[in-house]
């Protein structure tokens, strides 16, 4: 079975929004015939999941947008989500019944994809028990959240996805509670490879991690396509 990839490089949140529900429905239909896993990095938007709590935006809507922050309210799972340039952000449209017709087994799995990714770096992360995200635990104990994960599903086809803090400055986040994580610490691939003393690697060396990892958990051979692919519509 293939993995089609698609990169669609820096895009306005509410256009690559659009496009997933268009290939999930394409995907139910059968139209899509694979799963595809799209790859983007937005300008910076706060989105509100279905579990986000009073409290966890601590700035409202209309500040937000003054300083050019979008805020969306989504369908996906999970709380309060950043996403911002140099972020890489992973949604995949995945039919579950030809995998697993189980979401808390499919969250591991999405965990797995960046976890591996981030091994190809020597950077080893992990998983914090009745969190959802990939963690890293430094040297002297204390404990940061690399990638935040929310999905929703229809049919068993998944979209939204994970997000991966690779390079970006973070500077969003201190409007929100991250993931509504009391005291939760967010950080970088880049900032954790050199707190390790590892090479750090850029966005362009991350993101074809991302879909070796994506493929070799799912079992799926990676096929570019475009965005204008009539299979996506």
């Amino acid at each position: 079975m293939l993995l089609y990839t698609l990169d669609l490089g820096l895009t306005p949140y509410d256009d690559a929004w659009a496009l997933q529900k268009r290939a999930a429905a394409a995907r139910i239909s059968g139209a899509l015939p694979e799963d595809l896993l799209i790859l983007v990095q937005h300008p910076a938007v706060v989105t509100l999941g279905r579990s986000t709590k009073p409290g966890h935006l601590l700035a409202s809507p209309e500040y937000l947008e003054s300083r050019g922050i979008q805020v969306r309210e989504v369908e996906r799972g999970g709380d309060v989500t950043i996403h911002e340039p140099g972020q890489l952000v992973a949604y995949p449209i995945v039919d579950l019944k030809r995998h697993k017709k189980d979401l808390h087994w499919y969250l591991r799995q999405i965990e797995e994809v960046v976890i591996r990714a981030l091994a190809e770096f020597g950077l080893e992360c992990g998983r914090v028990e009745g969190l959802t995200g990939v963690w890293r635990t430094r040297p002297n104990g204390s404990r940061v959240k690399l990638a935040s994960i929310g999905v929703h599903a229809r049919d068993w086809v998944t979209w939204h996805g994970v997000a991966l803090n690779v390079e970006n400055d973070l500077s969003t986040f201190n409007h929100t509670v991250p993931c509504g994580i009391d005291g939760v610490e967010m950080s970088t691939v880049a900032r954790e490879c050199a707190e390790a003393n590892l090479p750090v690697p850029c966005m362009a060396a991350v993101e074809p991690a991302v879909v070796r990892g994506m493929a070799s958990v799912f079992s799926l051979s990676p096929h570019a396509v475009a965005a204008d692919d009539p299979r996506l519509a």
